[in-house]
């Protein structure tokens, strides 16, 4: 297992994760699992009474903004950055509708104050941002490997991480150029 990612950038990690590649899982297959992984990181705002649960619509955008943050995740592990990510990640932000909030201590917060499912993934987001601003958010990767993806925080000192765990990815990733150095 993977050491998670620092504070709540850990959500983040894992809701990339609710992919899993390799083992062809994903927690994201219908309205009632989304709602079950939106609550389970705590990123749910609710309004008044309950929020209904997510729609189809919901579960697409949830998809297409996790598929997005892997693609800006692979960017940070030196792929080219996904443009189409970026549209994908700036139109969930608007859908948001986020707020600065100045708190007591002359830190900045956004606030997303949109509910339900465009609420859980404005929280996300606004994470991303104070990743982004305090330096950590360049660490969070994608893993190199194809046949993976798994979001992975590099704690290496010099953040040359390449892969989520070496004893797999890494390895395979190695054997596989070795082989290929070794072709005639």
């Amino acid at each position: 297992m993977a050491k998670p990612a620092p504070g709540e950038l850990e959500k983040v990690r894992a809701f990339v994760n609710t992919l899993e590649i390799d083992q062809g899982t994903d927690e994201l297959i219908t309205p009632e699992g989304l709602a079950a992984a939106l609550d389970r990181l705590d990123l749910v705002k609710v309004a008044g009474p309950r929020t209904s649960k997510p729609s189809k619509a919901d579960l697409r955008r949830a998809v297409q903004v996790r598929e997005a943050l892997r693609a800006v995740l692979l960017a940070n592990n030196g792929e080219p950055l996904d443009q189409t990510a970026l549209h994908t990640l700036n139109r969930a932000a608007r859908e948001a509708r986020f707020s600065l909030v100045f708190c007591g201590t002359c830190d900045v917060e956004y606030e997303p104050h949109a509910t339900g499912v465009a609420g859980g993934i404005g929280k996300l987001l606004s994470i991303v941002a104070d990743s982004m601003a305090d330096g950590t958010w360049d660490r969070l990767k994608a893993c190199s490997s194809d046949e993976c993806s798994w979001a992975f925080y590099d704690h290496a000192r010099n953040r040359s991480g390449k892969w989520c765990d070496m004893a797999e990815c890494g390895n395979k990733m190695k054997a596989r150029a070795y082989r290929a150095r070794r072709r005639p």
